[in-house]
């Protein structure tokens, strides 16, 4: 009797159940996009592990992020985004930092909490 060799990508895929994520609502998909467009627009410049970025290359890296996340299920809210893609470095832990024209460089979660609030009127 011949055996079959089943690949191990093949086993691995069946061994993980099957779930199916919901894509995040209307309302956060237009408050993550607005606060990546409130970065970019901004004229800050971005800290990531120590090197200071431009607004536009740090939107590219956040929607790389948000984009991971996405396939995981793990930005349903912009909160969720804030925290899982925005605030820190995935890598090395290190907080993100922001600094803009004529304000105090700052953390980047309280900054983009800032422009959340603002996206919501409040």
């Amino acid at each position: 009797m011949k055996r079959r060799v089943v690949p191990a990508a093949l086993l691995a895929l069946l061994a993980v159940p099957a779930t199916l994520h919901a894509a995040p609502g209307v309302t956060a998909q237009r408050e993550i996009s607005g606060l990546m467009q409130a970065l970019e627009t901004s004229g800050c410049r971005f800290q990531r592990n120590g090197r200071w970025h431009g607004a536009d290359e740090a939107r590219s890296h956040l929607q790389r992020k948000y984009d991971y996340l996405l396939r995981r299920g793990l930005a349903d809210t912009a909160e969720q985004f804030i925290d899982r893609a925005a605030s820190r470095s995935s890598i090395s832990g290190k907080p993100y930092r922001v600094a803009c024209p004529g304000q105090a460089e700052q953390e980047a979660a309280p900054w983009f909490r800032q422009q959340l609030a603002r996206l919501r009127g409040q």
